[in-house]
């Protein structure tokens, strides 16, 4: 609610005429002293309903972090134990593989065909 200048003037002399001139100051002052109990108890309700809505979402927040699942190690995936399969052939043991890589032996292999070139006629 805004009051502007002749508001104000228009109510000081309604109160001036109503109460009369030795009334005035002490009404004045008893108005004021309300005024100021009435906006120190509207700033504490206001304190109190902020702390309560604070309050309200931070249990809100730790309810959904327990309802949360947790997050657990991953699980070390079952192996089965490595025994030689039958039917398959080994092609040699870890000592010639060992002797293969520390004395190498010329490629005895085909050597690769070269691709034959495309030409520009």
């Amino acid at each position: 609610m805004n009051l502007g200048m002749p508001e104000m003037i228009f109510i000081f002399l309604l109160a001036l005429v109503v109460v009369g001139p030795k009334r005035l100051p002490g009404l004045a002052r008893q108005l004021g002293k309300y005024m100021a109990e009435f906006k120190r108890a509207s700033n504490e309700f206001k304190n109190q309903l902020e702390a309560e809505m604070l309050n309200i979402e931070l249990e809100e927040q730790a309810k959904k972090q327990a309802e949360a699942p947790k997050i657990l190690p991953p699980e070390k995936v079952w192996e089965p134990p490595t025994a030689p399969t039958p039917g398959i052939v080994s092609r040699g043991s870890t000592e010639d593989i060992s002797t293969a890589i520390a004395d190498p032996v010329p490629d005895e292999t085909a050597s690769a065909k070269p691709l034959p070139s495309a030409s520009t006629d």
